[in-house]
């Protein structure tokens, strides 16, 4: 995966972000679009609605970066577990 650095990441606009108000997952790249799928339930401390929005914003990086989604909804990757 291609890193951030600190300096980076804290100069990402929110909307850059799966998780915008708590800067979590950034999704610059396809790798990092894999990234946000396969850490998602890891984020804490967020609403379902919240989640519903990183979702809706992981699918958009998803087409932009050519990246497949198996998944149609957040919502399949807890039955994963």
């Amino acid at each position: 995966m291609a890193e951030l650095s600190t300096d980076q990441r804290n100069h990402l606009d929110e909307d850059k972000f799966a998780f915008p108000k708590q800067r979590k997952e950034p999704l610059e790249n396809a790798s990092h679009v894999r990234n946000a799928v396969a850490r998602f339930n890891q984020v804490k401390d967020v609403t379902d609605k919240e989640r519903d929005e990183a979702w809706h914003r992981i699918q958009r990086a998803a087409r932009k970066f050519d990246v497949q989604l198996d998944e149609k909804s957040w919502h399949e990757l807890k039955a994963k577990k």
